[in-house]
């Protein structure tokens, strides 16, 4: 079949006010840039009308400038689901613009195809390849694009001349059932592969080919620095000592790890750690810091659902495909998150907290329990499932003004039953087989900052102290509400709660 090869205002011409669009991509990698710009044109030049011009968006997890970030400064966004990182996005959700749903990214496609969010009117799909047959070849993240291609009406796609066509064959295209027919993933080692290369669909549904070159909007994190160092050593620490005791077998466990420069630092110190073998990963991003570990043989293989890398180390990856094909995988997210696997697989878990309370819950969304920073993403996922699940954070923010360890969390995304360690600069409290006066105790003392500790000891007695879990309920958000009066966490007084 021949295709309909049209501009991005074109195609972003067939997307109508009130539609739900649905993206390929998982962060900015692999995600729609061209269409979606110039769709925000068309909101804003039909608001200037005085018409009104929004649409739903279905993606993966986080998108890039030219996708979430015009299209909410142009206010063409109604709701959107899941994930997000984008700048501008956030402050229009925290003005309460958009109507923004924080969703497990398991989860997202599968809420789709039951129906929960309606349907997919278009799909935008980014491809290095695409055939006369239907056959989709994506760039450098699988995310939510098998289902989305299956429920849309129509399928635009981007063919993104910045994407080499070497990246044909690095993903494995798979769907699950869905209930009562679902069946196991076959996953059984992080290099298994289940699916196809490519996503098959009818050539007809796709209504016109964009031609683009146009690179990912690819984020760069800081440097490593001390404290970072720090919390990555305590972590490769932790580790080791697990697996000299016989915890971890000795041939070592698939890793999960965030996003970020904690987390860049957390795997340094776990590739160079000579008494850690060399590992895999099964995770949803693989950023630059595993490219180089799988370069030097630290890692043997890297599953993950995207390449959340800069744009010269995923050319790098492109010009050396033959070293690398056999060594990366790209899934769908609900297959690189799927808890099924991630328990199977025995997966130890890193991702990064804004705060944990003495008792292990832990807040990895919400700035003072009421300003959304991104979402949860798929830290749900591997924590409530890992074999070993660990959390990481600075044990102060704001030049010492605010605790990451805290009375009780703000807002409350992954429960003490699921959270097994938690790693600041400071040390590392392991909470399993604790009871939660038990965990306080590890949790000031090992993770607090000094500046802290006594604060902490000093909430602690204004509880009960008999209770499972003892709290003072009156004063059990008071030094939030210290930050929120005085900007300093540190001037909390209990004394009015004696």
């Amino acid at each position: 079949m021949a295709f309909n090869y049209i501009s991005a205002a074109e195609a972003a011409s067939l997307i109508k006010h009130g539609y739900n669009i649905g993206l390929s991509g998982f962060t900015p990698a692999g995600t729609a840039k061209a269409v979606t710009a110039e769709l925000a044109k068309i909101a804003e030049a039909e608001h200037a009308k005085g018409n009104p011009f929004q649409v739903g968006i279905f993606t993966g997890a986080s998108t890039g400038e030219s996708c979430d970030g015009v299209l909410a400064c142009a206010k063409a966004i109604r709701y959107r689901a899941p994930y997000t990182t984008n700048v501008n996005f956030r402050k229009a959700v925290n003005n309460g613009e958009i109507a923004y749903n924080d969703i497990q990214l398991s989860q997202m496609a599968q809420e789709l195809r039951y129906g929960f969010m309606g349907k997919v009117d278009i799909a935008i799909i980014e491809a290095c390849e695409v055939t006369p047959d239907g056959k989709i070849y994506l760039t450098a993240a699988g995310g939510i694009a098998p289902t989305v291609c299956r429920m849309a009406d129509k399928i635009i796609i981007e063919l993104n001349a910045a994407h080499s066509k070497a990246a044909m064959g690095l993903h494995d295209v798979y769907e699950v059932l869905d209930p009562p027919y679902r069946r196991e993933i076959p996953i059984y080692k992080p290099s298994d592969r289940i699916g196809t290369p490519y996503i098959q669909v009818d050539p007809k549904k796709i209504v016109g080919v964009v031609e683009t070159n146009w690179p990912d909007e690819a984020r760069s994190f800081s440097a490593a620095d001390p404290l970072t160092d720090k919390i990555g050593q305590n972590v490769a620490d932790f580790l080791v000592a697990d697996m000299k005791r016989g915890i971890i077998p000795s041939t070592f466990l698939p890793l999960q790890s965030g996003v970020g420069n904690i987390a860049n630092a957390v795997l340094s110190a776990l590739g160079h750690d000579k008494t850690i073998p060399p590992f895999e990963m099964y995770t949803e991003v693989i950023q630059n810091s595993v490219i180089g570990l799988i370069r030097e043989g630290h890692i043997k293989f890297g599953s993950a659902c995207s390449l959340t890398v800069t744009n010269d180390c995923l050319q790098e990856i492109y010009n050396d495909m033959n070293f690398f094909r056999d060594k990366l995988v790209l899934r769908p997210s609900e297959i690189s998150n799927s808890p099924e696997v991630i328990r199977r697989l025995g997966v130890i878990s890193i991702n990064t907290a804004i705060e944990a309370d003495l008792y292990g819950n832990v807040n990895s969304t919400h700035i003072g329990g009421t300003k959304m920073m991104n979402g949860i993403g798929g830290s749900g996922d591997f924590t409530r499932n890992a074999y070993i699940s660990i959390f990481t954070c600075p044990s102060v923010a704001k030049e010492g003004k605010i605790s990451a360890i805290v009375p009780m969390v703000s807002h409350h995304d992954h429960t003490e039953h699921d959270v097994n360690i938690i790693v600041t600069e400071q040390g590392v409290a392991d909470l399993r087989g604790k009871s939660p006066k038990e965990r306080a105790q590890a949790i000031i003392e090992n993770c607090a900052h000094p500046d802290y500790k006594n604060l902490l000891w000093d909430y602690l007695r204004l509880t009960d102290g008999k209770s499972q879990t003892p709290h003072a309920i009156r004063a059990a958000l008071c030094m939030h509400a210290e930050l929120a009066k005085s900007g300093d966490m540190r001037n909390t007084d209990w004394a009015q709660y004696q």
